[in-house]
């Protein structure tokens, strides 16, 4: 008779029999892995959590900065200088003064100044003054960019007069593969208004 047989008569026989010592440390040791391996499904995503807000963050703020800028070149009526990293043009805002801080009256038109934008090294920064003139105080609107020598583009391509302008902002990962991008562009919905 085999011996497992012989168990299971053993137990039909003396129903309070209990179970082996090596059963007992067999089935502790699969509990063990067992509670080990949910413990580890569990915090795992809360390891990550901070990368994933850092991530989500940055991301915001670059959805922010891109708002902003297609916001002000939709409202473009000539791109004075460009290049990949910078570019100028002129734009209708509504403030009193150009790098003013003082707002419009409601009912007062919109005044031209120059917005140029410009990014170098990690940063890129606003300069806002009177129309043609490119120099000012600069203020930062964005910092972390891994991407600082090809930030803008420019339809038609060779054109000395472009009328669509795409900003592309790459940023570190945090998690340290790869880059972040956040990409749009617009047009000068002004330069037919003027010409």
């Amino acid at each position: 008779m085999s011996r497992f047989r012989r168990r299971r008569i053993a137990l039909l026989l003396h129903p309070e029999a209990g179970l082996t010592l090596v059963e007992l440390l067999v089935a502790a040791a699969m509990g063990v892995v067992l509670i080990g391996v949910a413990g580890s499904l569990l915090l795992a995503p809360l390891r990550q959590q901070p990368t994933l807000e850092a991530k989500s963050a940055d991301i915001q703020k670059a959805r922010w900065v891109l708002e902003r800028m297609t916001r002000e070149i939709r409202n473009g009526i000539s791109v004075d200088e460009s290049s990949d990293s910078s570019v100028s043009f002129e734009a209708y805002v509504r403030q009193a003064t150009c790098g003013g801080s003082e707002a419009l009256a409601a009912e007062a038109p919109p005044i031209r100044c120059e917005l140029t934008y410009s990014c170098a090294g990690e940063a890129c920064t606003r300069t806002e003054a009177a129309p043609g003139v490119f120099t000012g105080t600069p203020t930062t609107i964005f910092t972390g960019l891994s991407n600082s020598g090809s930030v803008f583009s420019y339809l038609p391509e060779e054109s000395s007069e472009p009328t669509y302008i795409r900003v592309t902002l790459e940023l570190a990962n945090p998690s340290g593969s790869g880059a972040l991008t956040a990409s749009d562009g617009a047009s000068l919905r002004n330069a037919t208004l003027e010409n």
